[in-house]
């Protein structure tokens, strides 16, 4: 059996390769390396460079590969750009999903795993860890976009012999602890990772969108998992699903907050630096506060996170910001 890897070469996706070729599973990449890197792709995946929604492409792969699962990163991700160019979302999140799913489908590929996002909450009604069942109400086209991906899943898989699971990250962070591989992406929005960026000169200090939320310091509260336990999440999630398990949505978070001062403080000790931090307004389309509750993932997959820990998951950002520093001068 082999996994398809759809933006394999970007920052979650990096991570989920060599997630499961320490697994000992088989690995195709797909990627257009459009925000992704051939080098952060692990030597032992199989790699195609294309679009995923390439129907001759998809078809190629599929002819000259044993897939039986897909796990699917490839998409846009930045909350402010969705709201300023949202049929560039649509186009690149939804309707390439679209045509990945029906790839999938031709090819007799019986389970997905999804990369969805906590955005398809919008803010929910109380302060209490969202659960799955909570109102899906997106407050930018990125959140929509995912939300339509996966209802276009549920439905697939009540018309054919397939299977998914819709996994809701909240805000991931951190680097591979074994130095492999990271967010390496140029302007980066990425709290911790602009943070991290900061704190070793690579910019002139950041800036704190947004003072005056009704949270307990007036900065946006978030969720922060560590990319590792969440490649791990992936993985557990097509294991059940191989072993017979029905489809299912599901949060990844740790279920406690940390504002953006906290984050910022936090990179500020575990660094030793005093980068300068800017005060500017809110940002369109960011949540006030949302924690998610991970107890489906952790019953239903048995998902248990190994990195529940601020200053470790900044601490591995931080070196792997290091690691990039020295890559670069070589």
């Amino acid at each position: 059996m082999t996994v398809l890897v759809t933006g394999g070469g970007g920052y979650i996706g990096s991570h989920m390769v060599w997630s499961l070729i320490d697994a000992g599973e088989q690995v195709v990449v797909i990627d257009r390396l459009s925000t992704g890197f051939r080098w952060a792709i692990a030597p032992e995946a199989r790699f195609y460079e294309g679009d995923i929604a390439d129907r001759d492409l998809l078809r190629t792969i599929f002819a000259e590969n044993a897939i039986d699962s897909i796990i699917h990163f490839a998409g846009s991700i930045i909350v402010p750009e969705s709201v300023a160019d949202p049929l560039a979302y649509y186009e690149n999140n939804t309707v390439k999903s679209r045509a990945l799913i029906a790839a999938a489908v031709e090819a007799g590929v019986k389970h997905f795993v999804f990369s969805s996002t906590a955005a398809v909450y919008g803010t929910p009604d109380s302060a209490e860890p969202v659960l799955e069942s909570a109102a899906l109400r997106p407050e930018s086209p990125y959140g929509s976009s995912k939300l339509m991906t996966e209802i276009m899943l549920r439905d697939t898989a009540q018309a054919h012999d397939f299977t998914y699971t819709a996994l809701r990250y909240f805000n991931v962070a951190g680097a591979d602890p074994r130095g492999r591989t990271g967010q390496s992406t140029a302007g980066a929005t990425h709290l911790i990772k602009v943070a991290s960026e900061a704190a070793l000169g690579k910019r002139n200090g950041m800036d704190v969108f947004g003072t005056d939320y009704p949270t307990p310091d007036g900065t946006c509260v978030r969720d922060y998992i560590h990319v590792s336990d969440l490649a791990d999440a992936h993985l557990k999630a097509l294991q059940r699903m191989r072993a017979g398990g029905t489809s299912l949505v599901a949060n990844c978070g740790y279920g406690r907050g940390f504002s953006v001062l906290e984050v910022l403080d936090r990179v500020k000790a575990v660094s030793g630096v005093d980068f300068p931090v800017r005060i500017s307004g809110r940002r369109p389309g960011d949540a006030v506060s949302i924690v998610a509750n991970p107890a489906v993932a952790m019953r239903e997959f048995g998902w248990t996170p190994k990195h529940d820990d601020l200053s470790f998951i900044v601490r591995t950002a931080l070196d792997w910001e290091d690691h990039l520093a020295k890559r670069n001068q070589i």
